[in-house]
C-alpha cells in the first residue's frame, strides 16, 4: 500500500491510465528504422566531434597581460578537485544509464534514442560554443603568474607585455580561463539530464510535491559544485564558471526541447516520436479493423447458396 502511494506521487493519475494504454516499441523491431531516420543527426555529431578536437588543436588568443594585471593573477597552482577524464563519466555515462532504465520499465526505443541524441548534441555543441570562444578570448587563469614564471621571476617587454618562459602547455593552457569547460559540459549534461526527469516523474503536475524537485534539483547541485571547485582550485574566476553553467544549461534546454516537450507539458513524460508513432499504430488498427469486418460479412453472404434460399421459402422458414 505504502508503495503504491509512492509510486502514484512520482506518477500522478494520468500516468496510471497512460501506463495501461503504453505501446512498446523494441530496439530489435523499431530501432534499424529509427536509426537510418536520423542518420543525418548522426553525421552532425561526427561533424561536431571533429570541430571540438581541431578547436581543442589550435592555439587561444595570447591577450596582453601586463605587471599591474599580475594581482589577480598570482594564485597558486593546483590539481584539479574533478579531473578532465571524470567530466565525460559524470555528464555523458551517468545519464545515458538513466536512460537505459527508463527504457526497460517503458520499453520505448525512441525516447531511449532521442534523449542519446539530444544529450550528445547538447554536449558536442557546449564544447564548440566554449571551446570557441576560449581560443577567441585568452583570458588568462588566476594562476597564470606561476604557468608564465614557474621560478617566480618575471619579465616583461617594451610594452609591458609578459615573456614567458614556463612550460609551453603550461602557457597555453593558463590562456584558457574564459568560460569555464568544466562548467558548461556539467550544466549541458546534468542540466539535460534534470529535464529529462522532471518531464518523466512529472513534477509540474500541479500536485504539490516536492520531493519530485529534490530528485530534479541533485544534478544540478553536482553541476553547481563542479563549477565551484573550479574556482576553489584557482583554474577559474567566478565570472568564468558562472558564464560556463549559463552556456551549457541554454544549449541543454534547446536541445532537450527538440526532441521532447516541456517538461510542464501534459505530454511531457515522453519524446515527439513516441505519439506520432504512437497515433500512426493506433490509426493503421483503425484501418485494419473495418477491413476484417467487411471481409467477415462477405463470407457471411457468399456461403449462403441460392439452392439453400429455396429450400428454405419451401418449408416455410423463410
Amino acid at each position: 500500500m505504502s508503495f503504491q502511494i509512492f509510486r502514484n506521487i512520482f506518477q500522478g493519475p494520468q500516468g496510471i491510465v497512460e501506463e495501461a494504454e503504453l505501446e512498446f516499441y523494441y530496439i530489435k523491431s523499431h530501432g534499424r528504422k529509427l536509426a537510418r531516420v536520423h542518420m543525418q543527426d548522426w553525421l552532425i555529431l561526427l561533424l561536431l566531434a571533429m570541430i571540438e578536437i581541431i578547436l581543442n588543436i589550435i592555439h587561444p588568443f595570447y591577450r596582453f597581460v601586463g605587471k599591474d594585471m599580475m594581482t589577480d593573477l598570482k594564485y597558486p597552482m593546483k590539481d584539479s578537485t574533478v579531473p578532465l577524464w571524470a567530466v565525460p563519466v559524470y555528464a555523458v555515462l551517468l545519464p545515458i544509464v538513466v536512460f537505459i532504465f527508463i527504457y526497460f520499465k517503458r520499453r520505448d526505443v525512441h525516447d531511449l534514442h532521442h534523449a542519446i541524441l539530444g544529450l550528445l548534441f547538447s554536449i558536442l555543441i557546449t564544447g564548440v560554443l566554449t571551446d570557441a570562444i576560449k581560443d577567441a578570448t585568452g583570458r588568462p587563469r588566476p594562476d597564470f603568474f606561476w604557468r608564465c614564471f614557474p621560478d617566480g621571476v618575471d619579465r616583461y617587454d617594451k610594452w609591458g607585455n609578459v615573456v614567458c618562459h614556463g612550460d609551453n602547455g603550461d602557457i597555453r593552457e593558463g590562456h584558457k580561463s574564459f568560460p569555464s569547460g568544466h562548467s558548461s559540459w556539467s550544466f549541458a549534461g546534468l542540466g539535460f539530464l534534470a529535464m529529462y526527469l522532471a518531464g518523466k516523474i512529472k513534477v509540474f503536475d500541479r500536485r504539490g510535491h516536492v520531493a519530485k524537485l529534490c530528485i530534479v534539483f541533485l544534478p544540478l547541485l553536482m553541476a553547481a559544485l563542479v563549477a565551484v571547485s573550479r574556482v576553489d582550485d584557482y583554474w577559474h574566476h567566478w565570472q568564468d564558471v558562472f558564464a560556463g553553467g549559463i552556456l551549457g544549461f541554454t544549449v541543454a534546454m534547446f536541445c532537450y526541447l527538440q526532441f521532447f516537450p516541456a517538461p510542464y507539458h501534459s505530454e511531457g513524460w515522453g519524446p515527439y516520436a513516441y505519439f506520432r508513432a504512437l497515433e500512426e499504430t493506433r490509426s493503421n488498427r483503425r484501418v485494419e479493423r473495418p477491413a476484417n469486418e467487411v471481409g467477415m460479412h462477405s463470407v457471411g453472404i457468399s456461403d449462403y447458396e441460392p439452392n439453400s434460399l429455396q429450400n428454405d421459402v419451401e418449408s416455410g422458414k423463410l
